[in-house]
């Protein structure tokens, strides 16, 4: 049985929208409802634990949830102060069942059924399974003061998405590991590594990104206009 967890408790504060941006609309819908159209319609996918701001359960549900016609189990949680505390409070809530448990940020709406299955696969022959595409760009590692310490090979460079997909002791262990320690950490991955895990890398697309400023409506609602993702 296969749970996603899908994160919806950050302030947004860079979308400067007075509100959590993923109640933002593209489209005439609102990014979190786009998200949620593609779990729900996945047939891997048997529940979705969503995380929610405090105070945002009756504004997730007029303007999303009811909304959405389906009869896959959903479990609304209260996020917490950071990301990872949020992640945390999505795993005490899981189904007892689960065996492989995916975590996707609410801000990425065009992930597509068929990763989300590929991940789901990857993750049973593996373990740990993280999404990611190859860098573009050179990527330079700098110094306090500015200046360039190292350049990186860029063959050997992905930027990592959402998302990531772990055997349920796995991650659970991972977190229970990790507390108290508050050390900075921006993906899930991360403390699976910490482990001495290895973390399968897998293609994802471009088109996956991680809606952050007012920016990234315009580029959204292009890649909807494009006809390259499907509107669920």
């Amino acid at each position: 049985m296969n749970t996603a967890i899908i994160l919806a408790a950050g302030k947004g504060s860079r979308m400067n929208a007075g509100m959590n941006k993923l109640y933002v609309n593209i489209k005439g819908k609102p990014i979190l409802a786009h998200t949620l159209d593609v779990f729900f319609a996945c047939n891997h996918i048997y529940e979705i634990i969503l995380v929610i701001g405090d105070g945002e359960e009756e504004m997730c549900r007029e303007n999303v949830l009811d909304k959405i016609e389906s009869s896959k189990p959903v479990k609304l949680v209260i996020g917490g102060k950071e990301r990872r505390d949020s992640v945390y409070n999505g795993l005490k809530n899981v189904c007892k069942d689960a065996d492989v448990i995916l975590i996707h940020d609410g801000a990425r709406p065009f992930i597509t059924e068929e990763t989300i299955e590929e991940s789901i696969k990857q993750a049973l022959l593996y373990t740990a399974v993280t999404i990611g595409i190859p860098a573009k760009d050179t990527i330079k590692e700098i110094d306090k003061e500015g200046f360039v310490e190292n350049t990186p090979n860029r063959s050997n460079l992905w930027l990592t998405q959402t998302p990531q997909t772990f055997m349920r002791d796995v991650i659970v262990q991972a977190y229970e590991s990790s507390n108290g320690d508050r050390a900075a950490v921006t993906d899930d991955a991360t403390l699976v590594e910490r482990m001495g895990i290895k973390v399968k890398m897998i293609r994802g697309s471009y088109d996956n990104i991680k809606i952050t400023t007012p920016e990234d409506i315009a580029l959204a609602e292009a890649i909807l206009e494009s006809g390259r993702i499907k509107d669920v």
